[in-house]
């Protein structure tokens, strides 16, 4: 219930379901009695409940970094009191604030009467720093008056040291220093906490010393005021990221159990590296770089961590400054610009498939491009989507596909594009049934997704300004876009303005890009999405959870009457190139996926569909089990064909019979190795005659 400044909520207990509701119903009935219209709603559906704590659980992040309002810090987050006092501890609390010229935001264990805050003190001036100190005083005072506690749940050390006479007493702190003289005479055990203090604001994070340097980034950072050194600052050492079950983040940390390898321990020792006390060496750094390599840039902090982390893009700012003047290795250059690569193979996928496929070139080819010799470079299509579909687009009669209808650009991406074209052709056929009209840029374009990774992000905003510059009339119209790889609609929600970030072209083009799933929920409400009795287990791409949200691939699965189970999989380890690369690399993306997705692929019946909308996902389900994932888009093709009397095709002979095949490969396989034969019998002969 509102008391003007925020909401109350109230778990009740019980043995029972129906206990627990009694209780809630018979406090509902005593507010109602004093108030003719209570603000107050029972929440008895678990679903609920769940949004609801995790609410109140977002609490800290909530309040920590709020747009618009100053940075609030802990330093009085923790007191508490009888819960019969909560009421009147909380006005006079108020009051306190009030009187030093604070803002806080309040939340907690009101029930048991702890009270948790964050406080936008000023840790940076002498004067702000006085004034701090003068306001716990005053709040220690008050708490004690209540007969409560400094610290309810976190213990006091440093921060509240110098107040703990004020709670226990001169004689009781003598006590407490007698004991610590007994058991560490020499006072090497974490000295300065609680006895004989160092104080309150020695050794601050900030401090009237703290002078980041302002540094050049190519993200804007606006969530940050522009500033890179204001990033560093968001963890707040709550330690989400170190859970070794559920979620997504953070997946690295999963399998290392290392704090070096949490975002939290990342994103401290960024903090340390624009300090330049204990690292020195600044965008060079070895450590950082070091910290930052099992980064899979999955993305789970920023939808998960409370402070919305966001170490993906801080890896890649890194990077980018790491680099600079310096080779990457052999897998960036494979793996980041795969574009060009995969541009120039598909002129000849047969031979470069043969060439990095077989038994004998195969792990020559690995080990140039860095591969792990137990990964399976993926093979070319033989034929691209944008081949098929111009091929298709002369093929059709005059007037086909209804010029009226509503037009749609479908965005070939690069991995689908290039590699699994089936993919792109199945949303094609069902944005045809849903009665749009499909458009395909006519300029090819990639969003550059795998240069991130790498750093490369000069690169990376070329080929988003090609893109803005290519579709600029398209975008101004209005015309939505769909992606399929769930890693590249990101790049245009997320990365896009961040590096292009006052650009009213590029704000457009991020509000008009959606998954599948999403354009048909929220621009297709009228289409009668067929149904597929059918199980299946979803795999949800990392970069979906945390940018995009899951929440329109459930419902259209729930449309379609799909029994579904989304597994709590995590990231699938591949993480693009990160699973492919040799080492370490390979190791912690096996160690991921064989978390839960692998284990419960492999556990999965032959009957159940594996659905993964991630190429990378797909691939790491296809060399590590006997399975092949399909895409929303393939899902929805198999139900349309269902209905429409086609043969249903069962898993693995749906996604091998909708290969595509190139009519002119024959041809072009014979010009290359014809090619290949002139330049070596040429070099045979320039070595025959120097020899004569």
């Amino acid at each position: 219930m509102p008391d003007g400044k925020g909401w109350l909520l109230v778990e009740f207990s019980g043995n029972t379901k129906q206990q627990a509701d009694e209780k809630a119903h018979g406090l509902m009935a005593e507010l109602a009695k004093e108030n003719e219209h209570p603000a107050m709603k029972l929440f008895d559906d678990p679903a609920q409940e769940k949004l609801l704590w995790e609410i109140r659980e977002s609490g800290l992040g909530a309040t920590a970094f709020v747009p618009g309002m100053k940075l609030a810090w802990p330093g009085w987050e923790d007191s508490a009191v009888h819960p019969d006092n909560v009421g009147d501890y909380l006005q006079d609390l108020r009051k306190l604030f009030d009187k030093f010229g604070y803002k806080a935001s309040l939340y907690g264990h009101f029930g048991q009467g702890c009270i948790h805050c964050r406080i936008d003190f000023d840790l940076f001036t002498k004067e702000g720093l006085e004034t701090y100190r003068a306001f716990t005083k005053e709040a220690a005072a008050l708490v004690v008056k209540y007969k409560g506690s400094l610290s309810g749940e976190h213990g006091d050390g440093q921060a509240r040291a110098d107040l703990l006479e004020m709670m226990y007493g001169a004689q009781l702190m003598e006590a407490f220093r007698e004991f610590k003289r007994i058991w560490d005479p020499q006072w090497k055990m974490n000295p300065g906490k609680v006895i004989d203090a160092y104080g309150q604001t020695a050794h601050l994070r900030l401090g009237t010393d703290y002078a980041p340097p302002a540094l050049s980034t190519h993200f804007s950072f606006e969530e940050d005021e522009g500033s890179f050194a204001h990033a560093t600052l968001r963890c707040v050492g709550v330690g989400k990221c170190r859970r070794q079950e559920s979620g997504t983040m953070c997946p690295s940390y999963m399998v290392t159990r290392e704090e070096e390898h949490s975002t939290r321990g990342r994103t401290h020792l960024l903090f340390e590296m624009l300090r330049g006390e204990e690292i020195k060496a600044g965008w060079k750094s070895r450590e950082v770089k070091n910290a930052l390599d099992l980064c899979l840039a999955c993305k789970g902090c920023k939808g998960e961590c409370p402070v919305n982390v966001d170490m993906a893009t801080y890896k890649s700012e890194f990077l980018s400054h790491y680099y600079k003047g310096r080779l990457r290795p052999r897998s960036a250059y494979a793996f980041g610009w795969i574009y060009w690569w995969a541009r120039a193979a598909a002129f000849t996928p047969r031979v470069v498939n043969f060439f990095t496929r077989n038994p004998i070139t195969g792990p020559i080819a690995k080990k140039l491009a860095g591969v792990d010799q137990k990964r399976t470079i993926p093979a070319f299509a033989r034929l691209t989507f944008r081949d098929w579909f111009g091929t298709r687009a002369l093929s059709l009669p005059s007037g086909a596909g209804n010029a009226e209808r509503p037009k749609v650009i479908l965005w070939a991406d690069t991995f689908n594009n290039f590699f699994l074209p089936e993919t792109l052709v199945a949303a094609t056929e069902v944005l045809e049934a849903a009665g749009f009209r499909v458009v395909v840029p006519r300029q090819m374009l990639c969003c550059g997704r795998p240069l991130y990774d790498f750093g490369m992000l000069t690169t990376a905003k070329r080929l988003l300004k090609e893109i803005l510059s290519a579709l600029r009339e398209e975008i101004r119209d209005g015309v939505p876009i769909v992606g399929l790889e769930p890693s590249c609609v990101a790049v245009f929600r997320d990365e896009l303005t961040g590096l292009i970030p006052h650009d009213e072209d590029a704000r457009r083009l991020k509000q008009q890009v959606f998954t599948l799933a999403e354009f048909l929920i929220k621009k297709a409400p009228d289409f009668a999405v067929p149904h597929l009795p059918a199980r299946a287990l979803v795999h949800v791409h990392c970069h979906h959870k945390s940018v995009l949200g899951k929440e329109s691939e459930e419902a259209l699965f729930n449309r379609m009457k799909l029994d579904h189970t989304v597994l709590d999989s995590g990231c699938c380890g591949m993480a693009g190139y990160f699973g492919y690369e040799s080492g370490k690399h390979y190791e912690v993306g096996l160690a991921a996926g064989e978390r839960v997705l692998l284990p419960a692929v492999r556990q999965a019946d032959a009957a159940t569909i594996i659905i993964a909308d991630g190429f990378s996902c797909r691939e790491q389900i296809e060399q590590g089990t006997d399975r092949k994932g399909l895409h929303t888009a393939q899902v929805l093709q198999m139900a349309l064909r269902q209905e429409s009397g086609h043969l249903r095709y069962p898993e693995e002979k749906y996604v091998d019979a909708m290969k595509l095949r190139d009519p002119k490969a024959r041809k072009k396989t014979t010009l290359v190795l014809v090619a290949v034969g002139a330049i070596a019998l040429t070099a045979l002969l320039v070595v025959g005659r120097k020899r004569n």
